[in-house]
């Protein structure tokens, strides 16, 4: 990556995404900015980038999305998979439609997007494929568990790209953030299924305060976009990144004797006051 790339990023309303998009356009990269609401984003044709609409649920949006930054450059240097959101409540209180909706956002989404850009990256025989994942793919929670699969999905699924893409000289990075201030816990709050009769219905300040806890004393997203692009104009970029407020201690716990781990998560989640 350097300043002359080609830089589609997904998922630029707010958060991670919309500091990315700022980040690399200071540092003199062409920046095409996107959300599903654009209108949401046309501020940003003032700091001189360009945006445009994407569903990442949708294909039709994705092609759109895609050809018109094609049409407009030629190329696409650089893929910044962001777009997602986090479904909160107890495993078995969330509806199979709920599901569906999480993976196809974080996990069919990514690969969908993907898919539409390679093809173009491998004519070139160059290109970098960033995915933000997260450390909850590999620490998972109670009360996140769709959410945590879906990151250790775009975590694994992101090893085997790395791979199979590096003979056309396709670099694949897979980036786990920590805890970033944004509007994702407030968003995730509004996802929250937790039914009246449910037998965690007890716990809900628990589920509340997992919804949130990505916001509790997060490391800013400036900070966090200015450290990881720092890292994408390197000659030789880390594989895999990890960077924001524990992003180093929450594998640290995952890797917990399973008992041990179980019982700490228990007592953080109020599991351990259930039972009888």
């Amino acid at each position: 990556m350097d300043k002359n790339s080609v830089v589609l990023i997904s998922g630029c309303s707010s958060g991670i995404g919309l500091a990315l998009a700022r980040e690399c356009a200071s540092r003199g990269c062409r920046v095409f900015a996107t959300a599903r609401k654009p209108e949401v984003i046309e501020n940003l044709k003032r700091e001189g980038m360009e945006t445009a609409a994407l569903d990442v649920t949708s294909q039709e949006s994705i092609d759109a999305c895609v050809a018109g930054v094609l049409s407009q450059t030629g190329r696409i240097d650089v893929l910044i998979n962001n777009a997602g959101y986090a479904l909160i409540g107890p495993m078995i209180d969330l509806s199979v439609d709920d599901l569906r909706r999480q993976f196809e956002t974080n996990v069919i989404g990514l690969m969908a997007l993907t898919k539409s850009v390679v093809p173009y990256m491998l004519k070139e025989r160059s290109g970098l494929v960033v995915n933000i994942a997260s450390v909850s793919g590999i620490c998972a929670t109670p009360f996140a568990g769709a959410y945590c699969a879906t990151k250790a999905a775009v975590n694994l699924l992101s090893t085997s790209l790395r791979i199979e893409l590096a003979p056309f000289g396709i670099d694949v990075i897979t980036v786990q953030p920590g805890a970033i201030k944004s509007d994702f816990g407030k968003a995730a709050t509004g996802t929250i299924r937790l039914d009246r009769q449910s037998v965690y219905a007890p716990l809900s300040r628990y589920v509340e305060a997992r919804a949130m806890s990505s916001q509790k004393d997060p490391t800013s997203a400036e900070e966090f976009a200015s450290r990881l692009v720092d890292k994408l104009f390197l000659k030789k970029i880390p594989k895999v990144i990890r960077l924001g407020k524990s992003s180093t201690q929450l594998p640290l716990v995952a890797s917990l004797p399973a008992g041990s781990f179980d019982k700490m998560m228990s007592r953080m989640f109020g599991l351990d006051k259930l039972k009888r």
